[in-house]
């Protein structure tokens, strides 16, 4: 897949990204982590960390030894190659994200609970959306039991799209049973590893400081078989992170390095995404706030973080506190979305589908939000400035009081220079009102319904098929 590269946009100075990263290595050697997993422990205590009970004390040279030894490139496979994602330097993917409990239903509009079926329904959604580049299961099935979740959710998503798939695993258990579904598919343990066409994400670190002991062990365990995974942090400035933006950075940041170190210590050259989200709290409610522009100004912010230490990241944008497709969802989506594509991050997860702080997603809103992710990344082409495209012999042909509609040279730049909308409504008054007056989300639920008619994702190979649904518990 074709990656735009962005770092037009640096909230940081050089001096700012060094502050925080000195401040951040005086977190890990002054304050230090709590680890209450022993297998966690024995291998910072190993190699040189300093242990009191359940508190580690991570010093600076072990950050560094970690630095040298993570990669800097990786690949995050599609089942098909041109879905390939190449995660390094500043290159740029975005896609879906969330654990949402809730959908609005396409027919009805209401919110209902998210079923298995929505997975897949979204996957093949998303494997014809142009501007998604991954998926990440967007909502959580309440229609299947907890033990057979996450198994489902992998063959739900990888049945029905060729692009990366990214899920979470609750148990050591349930993770080795999906890496074994994905070798079944890959064609064996090495070809899963030389093209990992699944991923994880980790939320091992509860804010402030604390490693979340079954999420750690499950992050040991897709590290030993060398998968990539992201390192996933959530701080909310203000509740579980210092009030103050830059407070907030230097934690997720010592957060991040602290992953880092664990993941590189126990099997060196293993894949991650340094994967800080940091958001606020809203503190009036004590709410999760991922609308508002900090978010997306610290989203970025951590983006410059990793990109200091050559590590691909993993952020999130597009959230709204909206309840449905409308006004403020759009407004807060493009503004974080924007931020974050011109910072220049690798892997922005939640971008397309998003509503309510994470609680709920809606099949127009990745509709929508393939158009905001599309005009965003239009950002990154720039203007291109050569001696065709500054126009000057096309001036000479057309001379003064002329018109270009007819000129080659408009012929040739008018379908590459401009973003073409495919939901923006460009009619004239009277024409959209004779085509039905048509608001936005109505055109994204009806376009949405044509894709999920017609769209016939590449399907599983069918001997595979059968044996994976002879091995697993399949729902589908």
């Amino acid at each position: 897949m074709k990656a735009l590269v962005g770092g037009q946009f640096r909230p940081l100075n050089e001096q700012d990204v060094n502050k925080i990263h000195q401040t951040s290595l005086k977190i890990l050697e002054e304050i230090g982590v709590k680890v209450e997993l022993e297998e966690a422990l024995q291998v910072f205590k190993k190699h040189g960390a300093k242990i009191e009970g359940v508190i580690v004390r991570i010093p600076a040279s072990l950050v560094e030894e970690a630095l040298k030894l993570v990669p800097h490139k990786f690949l995050m496979a599609g089942q098909e190659e041109k879905n390939d994602l190449i995660l390094e330097d500043k290159k740029v993917y975005l896609g879906t994200g969330g654990a949402a409990l809730t959908i609005l239903d396409l027919e009805t509009g209401k919110a209902r609970p998210g079923a298995l079926k929505d997975i897949a329904q979204v996957a093949k959604l998303v494997d014809a959306l142009e501007n998604v580049h991954f998926y990440l299961r967007p909502c959580i099935p309440q229609d299947i039991p907890r033990e057979v979740m996450d198994i489902n959710q992998f063959y739900a998503s990888l049945s029905n799209t060729t692009k990366h798939i990214m899920g979470a695993a609750q148990s050591v258990q349930t993770a080795r049973d999906v890496i074994e579904m994905a070798q079944m598919i890959a064609g064996g343990k090495e070809a899963l590893v030389k093209r990992p066409i699944i991923s994880f994400v980790t939320s091992w670190m509860i804010s402030p400081l604390h490693f979340a002991t079954e999420t750690t062990q499950v992050l040991l365990e897709i590290v030993r078989n060398k998968i990539p995974v992201a390192l996933s942090s959530a701080p909310m400035a203000g509740s579980t992170s210092p009030v103050t933006l830059a407070g907030t950075l230097a934690q997720v940041h010592a957060e991040q390095l602290s992953g880092i170190v664990l993941t590189q210590l126990a099997n060196p050259g293993s894949p991650v995404l340094y994967g800080a989200i940091p958001s606020m709290a809203d503190l009036k409610t004590m709410g999760y706030v991922g609308g508002g522009i900090e978010f997306g100004l610290m989203n970025a912010a951590i983006s410059q973080m990793a990109q200091s230490i050559q590590v691909p990241n993993y952020n999130s944008a597009g959230l709204t506190e909206s309840k449905l497709p409308d006004i403020q969802a759009g407004y807060e989506k493009a503004y974080s979305v924007c931020l974050c594509v011109l910072a220049g991050s690798n892997y922005i997860h939640h971008a397309a589908g998003m509503l309510e702080s994470m609680r709920a997603v809606a099949y127009e809103q990745f509709v929508i939000d393939d158009e905001i992710i599309g005009m965003a990344l239009r950002l990154l082409e720039g203007i291109q400035i050569d001696g065709e495209t500054l126009g000057l012999e096309a001036l000479r042909e057309v001379g003064p009081s002329g018109n270009f509609l007819s000129s080659m040279h408009t012929v040739k730049f008018m379908r590459q220079e401009y973003f073409r909308q495919t939901l923006g409504d460009r009619q004239t008054r009277e024409a959209w009102e004779n085509s039905g007056s048509l608001d936005g989300r109505e055109r994204a639920r009806r376009k949405a319904k044509k894709i999920l008619k017609t769209h016939l994702p590449k399907r599983l190979d069918a001997k595979i098929d059968r044996e994976i649904q002879k091995r697993f518990d399949i729902r589908l």
